[in-house]
């Protein structure tokens, strides 16, 4: 069921910009924030207990409970924002103690990780961090001091595709690494 509801959580995150482009017309925001709360409250009551999760959970409940209460389109528009910030306290935090997150996911394939693959994971979740602190600073100017249709490219669009291309690098250069190796 967590598991269901976490695919849930990313679908409705991935189609959330072009949801609220297409759907403001059409849906209020309480009713976005009262869809959202309800997913993540989900994620909360059935969620995995990594740590961090429940105040993640916690945190964007409260902004669901924010745009519920004010009814703001404008404050439908700092949930890529918040996505972001969490991406970035995740991989920052895994960077300041115990395993680096792509550290984490490189030993799901391969428990017995060489000292310089460990270096590399290092870079590559440091990597990730800058990108997450850039991708989330893009969507906040944008819902600061840009029309709504540019928002919606770029958080629906042209943010996903900077990830595709991030994945596609690193991982050219990750066979280049093995090469070495």
């Amino acid at each position: 069921m967590s598991r269901l509801i976490g695919v849930m959580l990313v679908l409705a995150g991935v189609l959330y910009p072009f949801a609220v482009y297409f759907g403001m017309a059409h849906v209020a925001p309480w009713q976005f924030a009262l869809l959202l709360g309800a997913l993540w409250a989900a994620r909360a009551l059935t969620g995995e207990r990594r740590p961090g999760s429940l105040a993640m959970a916690l945190v964007a409940i409260g902004f669901c409970l924010m745009l519920g209460v004010f009814d703001s389109p404008q404050l439908l528009r700092w949930y890529p924002v918040l996505i972001s910030g969490f991406m970035l306290t995740l991989f920052g935090l895994s960077l300041m103690r115990g395993m680096p997150m792509v550290e984490r996911l490189a030993r799901l394939a391969d428990p017995e990780l060489p000292e310089v693959a460990i270096r590399y994971t290092r870079h590559v979740t440091q990597v990730w961090c800058v990108f997450f602190l850039l991708n989330g600073t893009m969507a906040a100017a944008l819902t600061l001091w840009a029309p709504l249709s540019w928002w919606a490219l770029y958080t629906g669009l042209i943010a996903y595709g900077l990830m595709g291309i991030l994945f596609a690098g690193e991982w050219v250069i990750r066979q280049r690494v093995r090469g070495r190796t």
